[in-house]
Protein backbone atom coordinates (compact mmCIF):
# COMPACT_ATOMS: atom_id res chain seq x y z
CA UNK A 1 0.00 0.00 0.00
CA UNK A 2 1.10 3.28 -0.56
CA UNK A 3 1.35 6.06 2.01
CA UNK A 4 -0.24 9.15 1.75
CA UNK A 5 1.79 12.25 0.86
CA UNK A 6 3.08 14.47 3.87
CA UNK A 7 1.19 17.12 3.50
CA UNK A 8 -2.02 14.93 2.69
CA UNK A 9 -4.47 14.96 5.98
CA UNK A 10 -7.25 13.34 4.05
CA UNK A 11 -8.57 9.70 4.64
CA UNK A 12 -7.80 7.48 2.02
CA UNK A 13 -11.30 6.82 1.92
CA UNK A 14 -12.19 9.91 0.82
CA UNK A 15 -9.33 10.30 -1.60
CA UNK A 16 -10.51 7.45 -3.51
CA UNK A 17 -14.76 9.07 -3.36
CA UNK A 18 -13.11 11.88 -4.87
CA UNK A 19 -11.08 10.12 -7.48
CA UNK A 20 -14.73 8.50 -8.36
CA UNK A 21 -16.23 11.44 -8.19
CA UNK A 22 -13.78 12.78 -10.83
CA UNK A 23 -14.25 10.11 -12.88
CA UNK A 24 -17.90 10.03 -13.26
CA UNK A 25 -17.54 13.87 -14.02
CA UNK A 26 -15.31 12.82 -16.82
CA UNK A 27 -17.43 10.50 -18.02
CA UNK A 28 -20.45 12.55 -18.57
CA UNK A 29 -18.53 15.29 -20.17
CA UNK A 30 -16.45 13.55 -22.66
CA UNK A 31 -16.97 9.84 -22.22
CA UNK A 32 -19.55 7.94 -23.49
CA UNK A 33 -22.67 9.31 -21.50
CA UNK A 34 -21.79 13.15 -22.48
CA UNK A 35 -24.70 14.16 -24.12
CA UNK A 36 -24.87 15.34 -27.75
CA UNK A 37 -26.46 18.35 -28.74
CA UNK A 38 -27.87 19.79 -31.85
CA UNK A 39 -25.41 22.98 -33.32
CA UNK A 40 -27.45 25.05 -35.51
CA UNK A 41 -26.90 28.77 -36.27
CA UNK A 42 -29.35 30.06 -33.42
CA UNK A 43 -27.11 27.75 -30.33
CA UNK A 44 -23.95 29.29 -31.84
CA UNK A 45 -24.97 33.10 -31.84
CA UNK A 46 -25.38 33.46 -35.38
CA UNK A 47 -28.74 35.01 -37.21
CA UNK A 48 -30.63 32.62 -38.84
CA UNK A 49 -30.91 33.03 -42.72
CA UNK A 50 -34.26 33.35 -44.15
CA UNK A 51 -35.25 32.24 -47.13
CA UNK A 52 -34.22 34.65 -50.28
CA UNK A 53 -37.41 35.33 -52.61
CA UNK A 54 -37.56 34.81 -56.49
CA UNK A 55 -37.08 38.87 -56.99
CA UNK A 56 -33.95 38.51 -54.52
CA UNK A 57 -32.08 35.80 -56.10
CA UNK A 58 -33.10 37.21 -59.68
CA UNK A 59 -31.33 40.59 -58.07
CA UNK A 60 -28.34 38.41 -57.13
CA UNK A 61 -28.19 36.16 -60.48
CA UNK A 62 -27.74 39.94 -62.20
CA UNK A 63 -25.89 41.79 -59.99
CA UNK A 64 -23.11 38.51 -60.70
CA UNK A 65 -23.45 38.86 -64.52
CA UNK A 66 -20.58 39.72 -66.36
CA UNK A 67 -22.94 42.47 -68.04
CA UNK A 68 -23.45 43.64 -65.02
CA UNK A 69 -19.89 43.68 -63.90
CA UNK A 70 -18.85 45.39 -67.42
CA UNK A 71 -20.76 48.33 -66.96
CA UNK A 72 -19.91 48.72 -63.40
CA UNK A 73 -16.27 49.20 -64.28
CA UNK A 74 -16.97 51.14 -67.37
CA UNK A 75 -18.99 53.52 -64.88
CA UNK A 76 -16.17 53.45 -62.13
CA UNK A 77 -13.26 54.00 -64.94
CA UNK A 78 -15.04 56.78 -66.82
CA UNK A 79 -15.29 58.64 -62.96
CA UNK A 80 -11.59 57.32 -62.34
CA UNK A 81 -10.16 58.43 -65.63
CA UNK A 82 -12.46 62.24 -65.45
CA UNK A 83 -10.48 62.97 -62.10
CA UNK A 84 -7.53 62.01 -63.41
CA UNK A 85 -7.88 63.62 -66.65
CA UNK A 86 -8.27 67.25 -64.84
CA UNK A 87 -6.09 66.92 -62.31
CA UNK A 88 -3.51 65.76 -64.84
CA UNK A 89 -4.53 69.02 -67.23
CA UNK A 90 -4.42 71.31 -63.63
CA UNK A 91 -0.78 70.31 -62.88
CA UNK A 92 0.19 70.81 -66.83
CA UNK A 93 1.59 74.32 -67.40
CA UNK A 94 0.86 74.07 -71.27
CA UNK A 95 -2.93 73.69 -70.71
CA UNK A 96 -5.09 76.41 -72.63
CA UNK A 97 -2.22 78.31 -74.45
CA UNK A 98 -2.46 77.89 -78.14
CA UNK A 99 0.23 76.57 -80.50
CA UNK A 100 -0.12 79.01 -83.08
CA UNK A 101 0.38 82.13 -80.67
CA UNK A 102 2.40 81.21 -77.49
CA UNK A 103 3.07 84.32 -76.01
CA UNK A 104 -0.62 84.67 -75.57
CA UNK A 105 -1.70 84.21 -72.04
CA UNK A 106 -4.70 81.64 -71.97
CA UNK A 107 -8.32 83.22 -70.21
CA UNK A 108 -9.45 80.98 -67.59
CA UNK A 109 -12.63 79.49 -70.11
CA UNK A 110 -9.95 78.44 -72.21
CA UNK A 111 -8.12 76.90 -69.42
CA UNK A 112 -11.23 75.34 -67.89
CA UNK A 113 -12.14 74.03 -72.15
CA UNK A 114 -8.70 72.30 -72.38
CA UNK A 115 -9.23 70.74 -68.89
CA UNK A 116 -12.65 69.38 -69.48
CA UNK A 117 -11.50 68.01 -72.82
CA UNK A 118 -8.95 65.95 -71.58
CA UNK A 119 -10.82 64.71 -68.45
CA UNK A 120 -13.45 63.19 -71.33
CA UNK A 121 -10.30 62.03 -73.09
CA UNK A 122 -8.94 60.17 -70.09
CA UNK A 123 -12.62 59.48 -68.63
CA UNK A 124 -13.43 57.26 -72.06
CA UNK A 125 -10.04 55.39 -72.28
CA UNK A 126 -10.66 54.58 -68.92
CA UNK A 127 -14.46 53.33 -69.31
CA UNK A 128 -13.41 51.45 -71.93
CA UNK A 129 -10.34 49.55 -70.21
CA UNK A 130 -11.94 49.08 -67.14
CA UNK A 131 -15.34 47.58 -69.15
CA UNK A 132 -12.64 45.22 -71.12
CA UNK A 133 -10.69 44.43 -68.60
CA UNK A 134 -13.87 43.32 -66.15
CA UNK A 135 -15.54 41.28 -68.75
CA UNK A 136 -12.86 39.45 -70.09
CA UNK A 137 -12.23 38.61 -66.52
CA UNK A 138 -15.72 37.74 -65.77
CA UNK A 139 -15.31 35.46 -68.93
CA UNK A 140 -12.41 33.72 -68.03
CA UNK A 141 -13.50 33.00 -64.40
CA UNK A 142 -16.84 31.34 -65.78
CA UNK A 143 -15.19 29.50 -68.32
CA UNK A 144 -12.91 27.98 -65.73
CA UNK A 145 -14.17 27.87 -62.99
CA UNK A 146 -12.01 29.26 -60.33
CA UNK A 147 -11.50 32.19 -59.12
CA UNK A 148 -8.04 33.16 -58.50
CA UNK A 149 -5.32 35.31 -59.58
CA UNK A 150 -4.38 33.71 -62.77
CA UNK A 151 -8.26 34.89 -64.14
CA UNK A 152 -6.42 38.92 -63.87
CA UNK A 153 -3.29 37.87 -65.90
CA UNK A 154 -4.96 35.99 -68.65
CA UNK A 155 -7.62 39.13 -68.52
CA UNK A 156 -5.15 41.79 -68.60
CA UNK A 157 -3.30 39.74 -71.44
CA UNK A 158 -6.36 39.90 -73.46
CA UNK A 159 -7.09 43.54 -72.72
CA UNK A 160 -3.74 44.48 -73.02
CA UNK A 161 -3.31 42.83 -76.17
CA UNK A 162 -6.22 43.70 -77.61
CA UNK A 163 -5.32 47.59 -76.51
CA UNK A 164 -2.16 47.61 -77.94
CA UNK A 165 -2.89 45.47 -81.70
CA UNK A 166 -4.55 48.59 -82.90
CA UNK A 167 -0.58 49.42 -83.56
CA UNK A 168 0.59 46.45 -84.45
CA UNK A 169 1.76 42.92 -83.65
CA UNK A 170 4.69 43.76 -81.85
CA UNK A 171 2.53 46.24 -79.73
CA UNK A 172 -0.43 43.64 -79.10
CA UNK A 173 2.55 41.30 -77.84
CA UNK A 174 4.03 43.98 -75.86
CA UNK A 175 0.71 45.13 -74.82
CA UNK A 176 -0.28 41.76 -73.64
CA UNK A 177 2.76 41.31 -71.64
CA UNK A 178 2.71 44.66 -69.84
CA UNK A 179 -1.00 44.03 -68.92
CA UNK A 180 -0.63 40.97 -67.43
CA UNK A 181 2.38 41.95 -65.46
CA UNK A 182 0.61 44.80 -64.24
CA UNK A 183 -2.22 42.83 -63.40
CA UNK A 184 0.09 40.15 -61.45
CA UNK A 185 1.16 42.88 -59.05
CA UNK A 186 -2.11 44.20 -58.37
CA UNK A 187 -3.66 41.10 -57.64
CA UNK A 188 -0.42 40.08 -55.85
CA UNK A 189 -0.96 43.36 -53.73
CA UNK A 190 -4.54 43.11 -53.08
CA UNK A 191 -4.62 39.20 -51.99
Amino acid sequence: MMAAPAGDTAPRGEQQNEHLQYSLLLEHLIGSKRQVKELNSSVMGGLPSPHKTEEQKMIERAMESCAFKAALACVGGFVLGGAFGVFTAGIDSNVGFDPKDPLKTPTAREVLRDMGQRGMSYAKNFAIVGAMFSCTECIIESHRGKSDWKNAVYSGCVTGGLIGFRAGLKAGVLGCGGFAAFSAAIEYYLR
